[in-house]
């Protein structure tokens, strides 16, 4: 069984037990989150797709962690022109494990 949530921006395929990173979300290392933007639920060879989200739909996962991700580089550079500026970005993210999906 998996699902297909929104958030953040972003659409994420879980699977119930898994960890992702996902856009830095308010809320400290072992509280829980339910997700109600689902896009899509797959049991079995029963497939649910919303128009946009699947109604009843729920994803529930716990906080493990929240961090940043590596630095990401970002060099702009004009060729024979003696310019160069060097930049540099870190995200936040949080850290969850799926715990539930339900439909």
């Amino acid at each position: 069984m998996y699902a297909v949530i929104q958030t953040g921006g972003k659409q994420y395929r879980v699977a119930e037990g898994t960890t992702l990173k996902i856009e830095k979300l308010e809320l400290g290392a072992g509280d829980s989150v339910e997700f109600d933007k689902v896009l899509m639920i797959q049991s079995g060879d029963a497939v649910k797709v919303g128009q946009p989200f699947v109604e009843g739909g729920k994803v529930t996962a716990t906080v493990v962690s929240q961090g940043r991700h590596k630095k990401i580089r970002i060099i702009k550079f004009r060729r024979r022109k003696h310019h160069m500026k060097k930049m540099g970005h870190r995200q936040y993210y949080t850290e969850i494990q799926i715990t539930g999906i339900s439909a």
